[in-house]
This record gives C-alpha cells, structure tokens and sequence, in this order.
C-alpha cells in the first residue's frame, strides 16, 4: 500500500515536471513586485465625468481644432471599463491622425498597455502596437516587458513574440531583463515546432539575430546563429531584398555565411563556457539540407519552370550567385560541427533549456534595477504633467481674460 502511495507521488512529481513551459514561467519570470500597480496608483488622482470628456474631445475635432495630449492622457487614465478600453482606442486613433499627434506622452502609451492588461483586453495592446502608426503605440522597454510577460505567463508564446518583434524593430533591446523575456518567449516558440510563413521566419530570425547580438555567452551565440539560419533560409528562397525590406538589417548578401562565421568563432573561442546548443545546431543542419534538396530540385526542373514564377520570387543575379554557395556553406557546416564536437563545444541542453536557466540566474538582479529606474521614470512624468496642466491653466485664463475683454470692448462700443 504505502508502495503504491510512493509510487503515485513520484509520478506526480515527474508530470509537474513535465508541464509546460508557461508552468515554470509563472514561478520564476518576472515577479509580483515587478508587475504590481502600486508606484502606478500611487500618482495624483485627476478624476474625470468620461461622458463629459468624450463630449468635450468629439466637439474640438467637429470644429477642426486640435485636442491636447493632456486629454487624451486623462481619458486614458480614467479608464474604469472594457468598454471605455475601446472608447480609448479611438481616440488614439484620432489624436495620432490630427496635427498634435507628436504629442503623445510616454506616460500615456504606458498607461494605455497598463489598462489594456488591467481590463483582460491585451489583444487591443497588442493591435495598436501591430499598427503603432495608425495609433502612436511606441513603449518602453519596461512597458514592453509587462506586455511580453503577460502573454508568456498565459502560455501565448506566440503573442509574445509578436511583441518582441516590436521591440526589435524599436532596436529596444537594451534591458537586460528585455532580452531574456524576449529570448525566453522565441525560444517557447520555437520549441512547439510552429509551422511559419516567409513573414514570420524573417520576423523570428532578425528578433533571434538582434537580441543575441546583445549576449556573448551560448544564449546569445545560439540566438544569433538560428536568427542568421532563418534569414539566410529567406533569402535563399526569396532573396536579400525579402530579407532587409521593413526590417533593421544588412543590406548585404550571405546570412547563411554569417551564421557560419558564428560557429566559427565558438571554435576559436579559447572559453571552454561558450558553446552552441545541439538543437541550434540541428536546425542548421536540416536546413542546410533542405536548401540543398530545394536547390537541386529547382535546377532540375528550370527549364519547365515558366517565366511567371522567375518574376514572382524576384531573384536577381547577386542572389542566384550567393545560392550557388549553397554547397559551399553545407561542407563547411560539417567541418565546424566536427570541430565544436571534438572540443566539447556542443551543449546537450535546449536553447529554452539555456534560456530558462540564464533566467532564473540573471533576471532577479535585472529587475532591481529596472524597479529603481521606473520609480524615476514615474516621478520625472509627474513632474512633466504638472507643468502640463500648470500651462493648461495659465492659457485658459488668459483666454478668459482676453474673452472678457472683447465682451467689454463690445458693450462699450454699443452703449457709445
């Protein structure tokens, strides 16, 4: 009996660790701490009437004035309801198509992902920073991380990295904590084995790429040799203007051979702590095999091809000279992979594996810093919305006075 009491808590435990990642990402991704409202709410309250705002913002447009970024701020902040989340969305909209769209505080993009995540609404987040330019979205890395973080923790890996292909093309992977969260979030993607579109190898690769530039450690050198893989996997079927159109990246031709220059320097690496993960690796390899099928088929049955399709994948002759190094990059793969193996360079552990453990290692310390950088960050937008309403206040009453003044004008005039 008490045996086969023993038995069903072993497996029980085993199945705990078996779960999914989003499992493990809600014990140790970011913290309550990092995620609570408080030095939010904590800010000088400006209570609205939302009807009479609403009202008051719909007449300025009729009139073809411009409404300020303070009222918008206002109806942002004041958001009480699901419903009031999409009145909001509207008036982004508005405002950023109207000539104060300059204007848009930080505070308020903050606080618009702040109330979307609050009301259960992150995918109307997620929609305006999709189309930051019909609304103005562009957050911080703080705000980004909330966002990311929301999603991985719901074990909505793809949403997280549709987020994270935000942040790459802000270039906002400067935060420690943004770059495991993002890493964390494509490698949880990745590992489910999702079948992509062009658009999404391109996406995921150049996010892969630009955030594992940040790491020079076996996260950081895996990253960016899968994030070239990809790339150079769109550019061989597509070519390089598919590659860097839209997206912060080289121009030139090659990102199979920079993912081989990758390799290359884990080799010379004199670190015997820097490695490749052996499922990056894999992949590489694959792929390499499946570019080299693809080509020969290709070649086999050019004659028969018709001209449409030759106009279709637009490839001109600098991209058919870099396919014919197709070969080339598979030979030396095998030498390189060789090597790695030979000096212990190859990690048994997963990419998410590595990523997982670089962030129950890191992203503690990460998080202290970006708490105290928020609180900062908070108490320099108070100090700028004040000054705000403080001018706010000087110009209406000198509207005020000027409009008194015209009154008087006026009954002088009549009375004379």
């Amino acid at each position: 009996m008490a045996a086969a009491v023993l038995k069903r808590c072993v497996t029980a435990v085993v199945k705990v660790k078996r779960l999914s990642p989003s499992f493990s990402a809600r014990r140790w991704l970011l913290s309550a701490a990092y995620t609570d409202t408080k030095v939010w709410e904590a800010r000088e309250k400006d209570p609205q009437n939302m009807a009479v705002l609403a009202t008051t913002m719909d007449r300025t447009y009729e009139r073809n004035l411009p409404v300020s970024s303070l009222s918008v701020s206002r109806f942002v902040d004041n958001i009480s309801s699901r419903g009031e989340v999409d009145q909001a969305e509207y008036y982004l909209y508005k405002f950023r198509h109207s000539p104060n769209c300059w204007y848009l505080r930080d505070w308020t993009v903050h606080s618009w992902i702040r109330q979307c995540l609050k009301y259960g609404t992150k995918e109307k987040a997620l929609h305006t920073l999709k189309n930051k330019v019909q609304y103005g979205i562009f957050p911080d890395d703080f705000t980004f991380n909330l966002l990311i973080d929301s999603y991985i923790k719901d074990g909505d890996f793809k949403s997280a990295c549709s987020v994270v292909e935000e942040v790459m093309l802000q270039e906002a992977f400067d935060l420690p904590s943004t770059q495991i969260l993002s890493l964390y979030a494509l490698g949880s993607y990745l590992a489910t084995s999702p079948q992509l579109t062009v658009s999404e190898e391109r996406a995921l690769g150049a996010s892969l790429l630009i955030c594992g530039l940040k790491k020079d450690n076996t996260v950081g050198l895996s990253a960016q040799l899968r994030g070239n893989a990809l790339l150079g996997k769109v550019e061989m079927l597509k070519g390089i203007h598919a590659v860097f159109k839209g997206m912060p990246l080289l121009w030139t031709h090659g990102y199979l051979g920079r993912a081989l220059a990758v390799m290359e320097r884990v080799v010379a690496a004199p670190d015997g702590d820097v490695k490749l993960t052996k499922d990056t690796l894999d992949y590489m390899n694959d792929l390499l095999q499946e570019l080299c099928s693809t080509s020969d088929s290709s070649s086999s049955g050019e004659e028969s091809a018709g001209e449409e399709d030759n106009k279709e994948d637009a490839v001109d002759e600098d991209d058919q000279a870099e396919q014919a190094n197709l070969s080339q990059y598979a030979s030396r793969f095998k030498e390189l992979s060789t090597q790695l193996e030979s000096q212990g360079k190859v990690d048994a552990v997963s990419f998410q594996a590595s990523v997982t453990s670089l962030a129950q290692q890191n992203l503690a310390a990460a998080e202290k810093t970006d708490l105290e950088q928020y609180e900062s960050r908070v108490l320099a937008w108070e100090a700028e919305k004040k000054q705000l309403i403080q001018r706010e206040k000087e110009m209406r009453e000198k509207a005020e006075e000027e409009k008194q003044e015209r009154l008087a004008t006026k009954a002088a005039a009549q009375t004379g």
